[in-house]
């Protein structure tokens, strides 16, 4: 349902003076290599207290009597730092070009292998959603985000990457989504908590395309979207942002069913900066929301605190504590009334009125003695409650707690090891799928290799270990590997394999409820789904006077077995001992995907404005197997697309 929006757009980037200001530092910013403003870049000094250029590149920086040392920094290019030396009366003038320092090709990222590195290094494809992007599309839902990027889809809250996950109602999610490194995996039902992610705060989104569960455990089955936030400078940056519209009427006119517009709004605020030594992150998102379909409303409303200490007497050592809180009350539903006149109105049986209350609490600790070794504890306390006000045995309480230390070492010129332990348990009580508690344990190492010049070399393995209501699962081992090569100055080959693996959600296992004339059945049998992945491609960076970029191309080949599906039928109910009619989740689709995915991004600069193109195209052949002959069945599987390209071309100033 397409819908047309008022955008209004407000953005401030404030800087602080001091008092007793006696001499005035003044001068313009421009790009080094065009000669062009750059506008917003950031000139501060002692204390974090600064300011920024305006729409010529201009500053004027107030300062008081003394010796100071200037940052000037602007996103992609390189930070310069000067000293200059204030007497009264002093009206110094600097006009300072900076280089560009970060290409497309250049640009880092930290999800491919848990440490930084370049985007054209890594070894598997990843895609990238820049500051830029994020700031000027204004998009508060992140599905919408995402499905603006070639080779992702987000159906009804469930994410899939190049074909390999389809869709399944109810079922856990096989892509991996984080933030800031921590799971946003639901404890109990295994989706994504997409309401509970700050878009209003984020800087950069960074997707892995393929099986990432060596890295990243469970959940990974299909690939990692990690939402990364912003990190505080001197000069202060608050924004604010507000939307109201209306949904279009169906082109169907049998499927019309209100007689007033259906007006949707919402309003986000943020502020970052740096306190001295401390970081502070501040955003608040509301919505209300009251759908295209009839009974499907929602009211949402998302506090996002972030707070990290840098300890000004032991170097590389720094702490805080984020906190992200959600209220969000909202119907859904199950069914339609009918195919004809009742597509967009909700069967009123099938109704469940959520009201659901969720905090996160995220402590850390990170302590980088040097710059050949990190040290990061990281943990989550997350309280969730699921209140259906109006009777319905759905409701749930959980309780977790996750804990993770991760430690990286460069041994030597050649070899970098990258190791971690994680736990997470969870006690869950509900009306919809009983009182259980979970226990997941897992280790994972990997070793980085630069053998020779231009060559990367990666080998990782992960033992993860399930433990449900004092049942414990066999350990599962996983494994992935792979290399990059450099052929050229910017352009890498690169081939990788990687093993997958989810195990089953509570609420796949144990869900039995009754919604109207629907029945839901638990199966406590089910397996945990597995999988592997493997893609070789090829990236090439574009840099010339006027034009970065980079093209991607990649073949790749996915195998996926005991996919859960809810199915409705005939099923055997294990609580009354039984056979009914309704849904039961089930090991049913045994996949292979064999595809081709090209990937672009292109900038270029003409006169003052400056034009982004990005896009891509995605071929794949969904099919199913026999997981005994091993033949491929020929049946195509459901909710894929054979064909997908998308693009889009931004301007700006």
């Amino acid at each position: 349902m397409r819908c047309v929006a008022i955008v209004l757009v407000f953005l401030a980037s404030i800087g602080f003076g001091m008092g007793q200001n006696v001499g005035t530092l003044q001068g313009r910013i421009t790009d080094q290599s065009t000669g062009k403003p750059l506008i917003g870049a950031s000139i501060s000094f002692a204390q974090g207290r600064g300011t920024v250029s305006d729409q010529q590149g201009h500053f004027v920086l107030p300062l008081p009597q003394g010796r100071f040392t200037i940052d000037v920094q602007f996103m992609g290019f390189r930070r310069v730092s000067r000293t200059v030396n204030i007497s009264e009366g002093d009206e110094i003038t600097w006009n300072i070009a900076l280089e560009m320092e970060v290409t497309q090709i250049d640009q880092v990222i930290i999800s491919a292998s848990r440490a930084e590195q370049r985007i054209g290094e890594s070894v598997v494809s990843v895609s990238v959603i820049k500051p830029e992007v994020l700031a000027g599309i204004h998009i508060n839902q992140p599905a919408e985000l995402l499905n603006r990027t070639p080779g992702i889809e987000v159906l009804d809250g469930q994410a899939s990457i190049r074909g390999g996950s389809g869709f399944a109602y109810g079922a856990g999610s096989r892509v991996m989504a984080l933030l800031d490194g921590l799971p946003m995996i639901a404890p109990d039902a295994g989706n994504i908590r997409w309401d509970a992610l700050p878009l209003e705060n984020i800087s950069q989104i960074e997707i892995i395309k393929g099986a990432s569960s060596v890295l990243y455990g469970s959940s990974a089955l299909n690939g990692v979207i990690h939402f990364r936030t912003a990190e505080a400078t001197p000069v202060g940056v608050t924004s604010f942002f507000a939307e109201t519209g209306f949904y279009n009427a169906p082109q169907n006119r049998e499927w019309l069913w209100w007689d007033r517009p259906r007006i949707f709004s919402s309003v986000s605020v943020s502020h970052l900066k740096r306190y001295n030594n401390t970081d502070l992150g501040v955003g608040l998102f509301m919505l209300n929301d009251p759908g295209y379909r009839k009974r499907n409303d929602e009211l949402m409303g998302r506090l996002h605190i972030r707070l990290r200490h840098h300890n000004p007497n032991i170097e590389g050592l720094s702490y805080g504590l984020n906190t992200n809180a959600i209220l969000n009350n909202k119907i859904d539903f199950l069914l339609w009334e009918n195919a004809q006149s009742g597509a967009l109105i909700n069967n009123i049986a099938s109704l469940t009125r959520l009201n659901a209350r969720l905090i996160y609490l995220d402590p850390f600790v990170s302590f980088k003695p040097n710059e050949n070794e990190s040290h990061d504890l990281r943990a989550r306390v997350q309280l969730l409650s699921n209140y259906f006000p109006d009777g319905q045995q759905v409701g749930s309480d959980v309780n977790a707690i996750f804990a993770e230390y991760q430690y990286w070492r460069a041994l030597n010129n050649v070899f970098n090891v990258h190791a971690g332990l994680s736990q997470q348990s969870s006690f869950v009580q509900s009306a919809f799928y009983g009182d259980h508690n979970a226990l997941n344990l897992a280790t994972f190492v990997q070793i980085d290799a630069n053998p020779i010049d231009r060559l990367q070399l990666v080998a990782g393995m992960r033992l993860e270990h399930n433990t449900l209501n004092s049942e414990s699962d066999r350990p599962v081992m996983l494994m992935r590997g792979g290399l990059n090569y450099r052929i050229t100055g910017n352009t890498f080959l690169r081939a990788s394999f990687g093993q997958g693996y989810r195990y089953p959600s509570i609420a796949e296992k144990y869900a039995a409820t009754t919604l109207g004339a629907v029945r839901i059945f638990p199966n406590p049998e089910i397996d945990p789904e597995r999988g592997w992945n493997a893609e070789v491609g090829i990236r090439r960076g574009i840099l010339t006077d006027r034009l970065d970029g980079l093209i991607d191309l990649a073949l790749f080949y996915t195998q996926n077995q005991n996919m859960i599906e809810f199915l409705f039928g005939h099923h055997f109910d294990p609580i009354s001992n039984t056979f009914g009619i309704g849904f039961q989740a089930n090991n049913t689709e045994h996949s292979r995907v064999y595809g081709a995915e090209l990937e672009f991004r292109l900038n270029t600069r003409i006169n003052r404005l400056q034009y982004s193109l990005h896009g891509g195209y995605i071929f794949v052949i969904p099919t199913e197997f026999n997981p005994h002959t091993l033949q491929n069945t020929g049946v195509y599987l459901k909710y894929r697309r054979k064909h997908s390209a998308r693009h889009e071309l931004a301007t700006k100033k």
